[in-house]
């Protein structure tokens, strides 16, 4: 395998907020330069705790957001000022004390409803969005092997707005399409790898297609990844990894889409990575799926080997574990990254592991890594 094997670091993308920012973030313009403060303030001592942690591919936490999958309305025009709501998902569907024993009001949290054409104005916003993590690493005096920052897919912000002005599902689909474009290449132009943010390949099956059949719900992640691919156009697919998952709650999980079902389709996206669940109790065996299934020759694979949703923290001997069986499934370390299932938080406040416990997690991802590529090598 080679001696100089070294299996690098990564999260998903949301780290916790502080109560202040949580609260900037519901009452404060954008623009402001109070939320740029408090914003900035959050990011440096984000970077400086991934820096501490030992990570190896980091970013900004999602500080300014309030959710990974709405915030970029923000930067879309189109939208009113009434907001939609949404459904549980089938299997907290069937169980409504379980659901809001552990949502509450977290899962009905909507995204605008779409007045109106949908063209993307907010670059100025990203933009500011994305120098703070370069600023942060100066101030800290830090240093990282690479970057990533998130962007969610056309069909993630469709499953969380709606849209009255568009004739269909589709024509909305592929207007956010269109305008996400944007938002892609001022990522990448940054130099930061774009992860793309696409939990409807996988959880949308027990939401917006929960009465479908496999056969369907296929088509429909066809349709999705075309419209990936679209917002891809003209950019390079060295620079972007996809991330799908089966939403991160903590609930039963057991309507959820087996993996291998639609995974061959994951591989027609114009990117070169999949960041994708294999710690949680329900997707523990995804690496047999990865087995079956072989990624395109040019992938990198980040599985997750850390558990989002549980407090418990892994032993470093199980993440090593977890990412020796995908490695064995890729047939290649040098094309693992190690991750974790989900976000810390991808929606304000909806916090499943204790904040301060996130860093000590990822501590033991860093360890287990460093384990897996001493026995890897």
């Amino acid at each position: 395998m080679g001696d100089e094997l070294t299996i690098p670091t990564t999260h998903v993308g949301s780290l916790p907020r502080s109560a202040a920012i949580r609260d900037l973030l519901q009452t404060e313009p954008r623009d402001s330069e109070a939320f740029d403060a408090a914003v900035t303030d959050a990011v440096r001592e984000v970077v400086r705790k991934q820096a501490d942690a030992g990570l190896d591919i980091a970013n900004d936490g999602e500080q300014s957001r309030l959710a990974y999958s709405v915030d970029v309305t923000n930067r879309l025009s189109g939208y009113g000022d009434r907001f939609a709501e949404r459904e549980l998902p089938a299997d907290l569907e069937e169980s409504p004390g379980l659901a809001e024993a552990v949502l509450g009001d977290i899962d009905n949290i909507g995204g605008p409803i779409a007045e109106g054409p949908i063209e993307y104005v907010g670059a100025d916003q990203l933009r500011r969005d994305l120098s703070r993590f370069d600023e942060a690493v100066d101030a800290e005096g830090v240093s990282f092997q690479g970057r990533f920052h998130t962007a969610p897919s056309p069909g993630a912000v469709l499953r969380f707005t709606e849209s009255e002005y568009h004739d269909s599902r589709e024509a909305y689909l592929f207007d956010l399409a269109e305008a996400l474009q944007t938002e892609y290449e001022l990522v990448v132009d940054s130099g930061a790898q774009l992860q793309i943010d696409a939990p409807e390949l996988l959880a949308g099956f027990t939401i917006a297609f929960k009465d479908a059949s496999v056969a369907e719900f296929r088509e429909q992640v066809r349709t999705y990844v075309e419209a990936i691919n679209r917002a891809l156009e003209g950019g390079s697919s060295e620079d972007v990894r996809l991330h799908a998952c089966w939403g991160n709650y903590p609930g039963p999980h057991h309507h959820d889409v087996d993996l291998g079902e639609v995974i061959d389709l994951f591989y027609e996206a114009d990117v070169s990575g999949l960041v994708v669940e294999g710690a949680n109790p329900r997707h523990q065996h995804e690496y047999r799926t990865i087995r079956d299934h072989p990624l395109p020759e040019d992938w990198t694979l980040v599985p997750g080997v850390i558990d989002v949703k549980t407090n418990v923290v892994e032993h470093p001997e199980v993440v090593a574990d977890r990412l020796e069986r995908f490695a064995d499934a890729v047939g290649d370390p040098s094309r693992i990254v190690a991750g974790t299932d989900c976000g810390f938080e991808t929606v304000m406040s909806a916090n499943l592991v204790y904040p301060d416990l996130v860093w000590t997690k990822l501590e033991a991802l860093v360890e287990g890594a460093a384990l897996a590529s001493r026995r890897l090598r």
